[in-house]
């Protein structure tokens, strides 16, 4: 059954002000049903003006790990950002300095948001673990079922520094030991310590 909204809830998902929304119903853009003395929008006819009004954009991804690599995210970003200036209309450009393996980084949520609004139609990164360090292919997946694709520039295959590789080693420990209680947690903080430690001195 498709989804009544009331007309916040549509401003929302259009991405537009409630005063544009009232215009474009008034232009015969949009047509609302009525119940009672409330309008309500329907889900299914405010995804198809998205996709009338879909921008001729794209976003490009960089990430690094940590803030020590700051110049290669700004590298990363250039460098994309050359390949797609000319093609496209406009161009979001999003950068995490996070973990590949951390969940609910900005970079990844505001591209989820732009995918959502059909503001985008494709996101451009350097290598697949520039996304993410596990799962790549499921979220190719999910962008294509929002209509965007996920384009790596420079193919499958990226050598990280060993300082990246443990960071994101860390970041892992660091998830379970958090799910983890007693012993084996303590056992698993002494290891994460001891990375740190190696890292800092290396």
């Amino acid at each position: 059954m498709d989804r009544l909204l009331r007309i916040g809830e549509a401003s929302k998902v259009l991405g537009v002000s409630i005063t544009t929304l009232r215009r474009w119903e008034k232009e015969g853009k949009i047509k609302p049903y009525r119940i009672g003395k409330e309008r309500r929008y329907s889900y299914e006819d405010l995804m198809r003006l998205l996709g009338e009004k879909k921008e001729d954009a794209v976003a490009v991804y960089a990430r690094v790990s940590s803030r020590d690599q700051l110049k290669d995210l700004q590298r990363q970003a250039d460098y994309l950002h050359s390949i797609v200036q000319d093609k496209f209309q406009k161009v979001y450009v999003i950068k995490d300095v996070a973990s590949g393996v951390k969940e609910g980084r900005k970079g990844i949520l505001k591209l989820i948001e732009l995918a959502k609004l059909h503001k985008i139609k494709a996101i451009y990164i350097t290598y697949p673990d520039r996304l993410t360090r596990f799962g790549y292919d499921y979220f190719v997946e999910f962008f294509k079922a929002l209509g965007v694709d996920v384009i790596a520039v420079n193919g499958k295959e990226f050598k990280e520094p060993e300082k990246e590789l443990v960071e994101d080693l860390i970041a892992v420990l660091t998830s379970f030991a958090g799910k983890l209680y007693g012993l084996r947690a303590n056992k698993l903080k002494k290891v994460i310590s001891e990375l740190k430690n190696e890292r800092a001195n290396s």
